[in-house]
This record gives structure tokens, C-alpha cells and sequence, in this order.
């Protein structure tokens, strides 16, 4: 694996395992509704890969994310572990998938280096990445747009701490 991407380390994942995923759930709606929002055809780029299913598998975490894109009504759930009934898996450190949203690693690099690891159908795949790169979101932005006043306090912390994420276990 690449050591450019940093990896959360064992001891704290291993300390997030016993945590409850339920209140992850209204985090993850408000940050698909800010991701709709901000850009309203990003999902409709997928066309007839709107209706699939993307597993998300942050491999140094003990949780990972359904993400099911259907137009009007697209949905985020964490879970345990993925199903075995997903259209699409995409495994890798979270650092690697936060890259992918935001732009700042080259999903191709992190394909063929293997960091990430893709399983099933690539056609759908594909379409989410274009339609990714199409819609050049800013994670942070999102995460924080919709605290109010409070947002650009906010963003300049969240900045801190996907800085220190990111820096975090590099070799």
C-alpha cells in the first residue's frame, strides 16, 4: 500500500468500534442534502446508475457507508459491515475516499497503486466518478454549509482537523 495516504491508526479505529452508528445517520442526511443542494445534478449525471448501490469501506475504520443515489431521494447509512447485495464496493483508507470526493487524489494513482480496491460493476463506477469530479465538491464546505454563522468558524476548524488527518500516519 501507498504510505503517502495516511491511515488512521489501529488503537483509535479499535476505540470508534464500540460507538453507536445511529447518531452518524442525521450527520451523513444533512451532508447528502448539502451535497444535493449545492449541486442539484450531480446524481443525474449517473442516469441508469442512479437506482445502484455504492458501498463505501474506509478500511481503517470500523464502520463503512451505503450510499444509494436514486434522483429526488438519494440516502447515506452507516453500517457494521457492507452487504453482500451492493452494485459497487470501494475499499481504501478514509483519507483515500475523502481524496476521491474532494478532488485531491487521483482516482486512477489510487486505483492502480492499489490503495483503493473496486469491486463490481465498473460501468457504475465510473459514472459516480465522473459525476464526483463533475460536481468538484468541497467535503468541508459541505460538511459545515449548513451551520449558519457558525459555518466559517466551523470550516476553519474541520480544515484544521482533515489537515492534521491528512498528515497524520504518513511515513
Amino acid at each position: 500500500m501507498n504510505t503517502a495516504i495516511p491511515v488512521i491508526p489501529p488503537l483509535v479505529a479499535l476505540g470508534m468500534r464500540p460507538l453507536p452508528l445511529l447518531p452518524l445517520q442525521p450527520i451523513l442526511a444533512a451532508i447528502i442534502h448539502s451535497v444535493v443542494k449545492r449541486h442539484p445534478d450531480i446524481f443525474d449525471r449517473l442516469g441508469e446508475h442512479a437506482d445502484k448501490s455504492y458501498g463505501l469501506n474506509p478500511t481503517d475504520l470500523p464502520f463503512a457507508f451505503i450510499l444509494k443515489p436514486q434522483s429526488g431521494n438519494p440516502s447515506v447509512k452507516a453500517v457494521r459491515t457492507l452487504p453482500e447485495c451492493l452494485d459497487v464496493r470501494i475499499s481504501g483508507p478514509l483519507a483515500g475516499l475523502m481524496g476521491l470526493l474532494d478532488g485531491s487524489y487521483d482516482g486512477d494513482a489510487l486505483f492502480f497503486s492499489r490503495d483503493i480496491l473496486i469491486e463490481g460493476d465498473m460501468e457504475a463506477t465510473l459514472a459516480l466518478r465522473n459525476a464526483v469530479d463533475d460536481a468538484q465538491i468541497d467535503l468541508v464546505g459541505e460538511i459545515t454549509a449548513r451551520l449558519g454563522p457558525l459555518s466559517n468558524p466551523a470550516e476553519s476548524i474541520v480544515r484544521k482537523l482533515k489537515d492534521n488527518l491528512m498528515s497524520f500516519g504518513r511515513a
